[in-house]
């Protein structure tokens, strides 16, 4: 690790997957900034980047699964992250990939997802952030979780 990097840049971060609906127009993407920030209730902050089909859909329907993607999912970082889910049918590309809960299309192969309901927004640069509360989670398959560094030394990605 290098003193080099930008403090934010030097711990590991998991990489998650939102799976959002509204209006019968389901979508995927690719979140890094969730944290859990209470206890008693469960709650999360996930910021959604700006101009996304995502944050379309979590306005309009203010429910979502958080997936947390496992280290063999790194494949999907490209659909899920660098494709706009304004311009493709990224649910048409993962069709067996795919199961459902309440609704909502997620991963069989990730590790685990959480239900969130959207309590409030908070703007955030080019983000907007969503304080939620848990409705539910379900744990689905041991494996190693997807980190940053993962996707950095697969070049999927680069961080400086």
């Amino acid at each position: 690790m290098s003193t080099k990097q930008k403090p934010w840049n030097r711990v590991d971060q998991p990489v998650y997957s939102i799976s959002s609906m509204a209006d019968g127009k389901p979508n995927m993407n690719i979140c890094t900034y969730a944290v859990p920030v209470s206890l008693k209730p469960k709650q999360f902050i996930v910021a959604v980047y700006h101009g996304t089909r995502t944050l379309t859909n979590v306005r309009a329907n203010p429910e979502f699964l958080l997936q947390y993607l496992s280290r063999s999912q790194a494949k999907w970082v490209n659909l899920l992250g660098k494709k706009s889910g304004n311009r493709i049918d990224k649910m048409k590309r993962l069709n067996d990939e795919l199961a459902v809960y309440n609704g909502f299309s997620y991963l069989k192969k990730s590790m685990a997802f959480v239900h969130l309901r959207v309590l409030s927004w908070m703007p955030a640069g080019d983000h907007d952030c969503a304080l939620c509360e848990v409705v539910a989670y379900q744990n689905l398959n041991e494996s190693p979780p997807l980190t940053l560094r993962e996707l950095k030394k697969k070049g999927i990605i680069s961080v400086k």
